[in-house]
């Protein structure tokens, strides 16, 4: 016996409940790059510099991506095993409750920790999100809400920009922002007790599928899955070590040049301008996927990210008339990738190992965005705090994509199982 056909309150209750899980992550996400030059000159006091400051900035980002990639593998096998809606629920009550705790902390080994551990949870809410919103949709709506899914994120990155102009954020005042991310903590109840269950994975619950203890880890790393495993992890590792290694140096670089400059509030509008187009890419996307094939989007994505990001770091500086503007198509350009990886992701995968497939695939790539991070923050002490030349360098990485592609299969009009 089949389950019956969701409901359109059901759907509409998902959509709502992974859009926001997944909003709240990129709160989350938004943070560190608009409060870390405060936090380091309120921790460090005389003993402040940028250099230093950088490091700092790249522990706490390295922090985040080792967190979330093992959250995304950790909470996406618990969304195979038991479940997508309570994989999501305690993902977000995870980045909820350490988020928050971030409040108490009084010195910067201590938020290095937390911040690993809010990682978890965002890691956890991509593959049961998106393996959600996947199963319980038509496939004629999948590259909207791809998009929709997608752009969420970024949008989050936006709210917590606004938070920043409403609120400057200094060395005198930042750890409310630590309790502005605690406050997910009530979706993540709500999703526990009402959204509803995924229809095709309780399909394979009553086929059999379930009745013994399923290890779709380790069906994801051999054959016939392996390869596709692998091609996803490279897929998903080139925007974010992009997006983590290059990108969000544009903020703290932002943050130091209008800091100097008088203008505490530059950085907020900066991550606003970026956080804009971020929203518009994310959202476009799966559409330009569906338009031009998934192949040919990827490779034409991230050639233009590679020259945008070179380019705003060798040519121009923070404060210059066209620079906001730059950032916004930086932003628009290189958060393509996010709205073609949550249509691209799922089709490389059977629905037993989906909500695992897809967090590996997204999520180990935050490994080497980690790694990634980590290089950059030792140019920066390299380079005695040149964020133009730390940004030249890792922004490169984005023009590795173009060959990736070209091993990837094309799933261009692919139904899922």
């Amino acid at each position: 016996m089949s389950p019956p056909s969701p409901s359109a309150a059901a759907r509409l209750l998902v959509l709502a409940a992974s859009f926001l899980g997944w909003l709240f992550s990129g709160v989350q996400l938004g943070l560190m790059p608009l409060a870390s030059l405060s936090v380091s000159r309120n921790i460090m006091a005389s003993d402040f510099n940028h250099a230093i400051a950088g490091d700092w900035f790249a522990r706490y980002t390295a922090a985040i991506m080792f967190g979330a990639a093992i959250g995304g593998i950790l909470f996406g096998q618990l969304g195979d095993r038991f479940g997508r809606a309570t994989g999501l629920a305690w993902s977000v009550i995870c980045y909820s409750v350490f988020g928050g705790l971030g409040y108490f902390v009084n010195s910067q080994e201590q938020l290095l920790a937390l911040r690993f551990l809010v990682g978890l949870g965002i890691g956890g809410v991509w593959p049961n999100g998106v393996a959600l919103i996947a199963e319980f949709w038509p496939d004629v709506s999948r590259p909207s809400l791809a998009g929709i899914f997608g752009t969420s994120a970024n949008l989050g990155v936006f709210v917590m920009s606004q938070l920043g102009t409403f609120k400057q954020v200094t060395p005198d005042s930042w750890r409310w922002l630590m309790l502005a991310g605690a406050t997910p903590l009530v979706l993540g109840l709500l999703t526990l007790v009402i959204v509803p269950e995924s229809p095709k994975w309780l399909a394979t619950r009553l086929a059999g599928e379930g009745t013994k203890p399923a290890a779709p880890m380790r069906e994801c790393f051999r054959p016939p899955l392996l390869r596709l495993t692998l091609i996803g992890i490279c897929l998903g590792a080139i925007p974010l070590i992009g997006a983590w290694g290059a990108s969000k140096w544009m903020i703290p670089w932002a943050d130091k040049v209008g800091g100097e400059a008088g203008l505490p509030g530059y950085k907020a509008t900066t991550q606003a301008y970026w956080a804009v187009g971020a929203v518009l890419g994310s959202l476009l996307g799966a559409h330009i996927a569906n338009l031009l094939g998934r192949r040919l989007t990827y490779f034409l994505i991230s050639l233009a990210a590679t020259l945008m990001t070179c380019g705003i770091f060798m040519f121009m500086k923070p404060l210059q008339p066209a620079f906001l503007d730059a950032i916004f198509v930086q932003g628009f350009t290189a958060t393509l990738f996010f709205g073609w990886l949550p249509l691209y992701l799922p089709e490389l995968f059977p629905t037993r190992v989906r909500a695992t497939g897809t967090g590996v695939s997204y999520n180990f790539g935050r490994f080497a965005s980690a790694a990634g991070v980590l290089g950059a923050g030792a140019l920066m002490q390299l380079f005695g705090g040149d964020y133009a030349k730390v940004g030249t360098i890792t922004s490169c990485i984005y023009a590795f994509g173009m060959l990736v592609i070209l091993f990837a299969p094309d799933t261009t009009g692919k139904k899922l199982e």
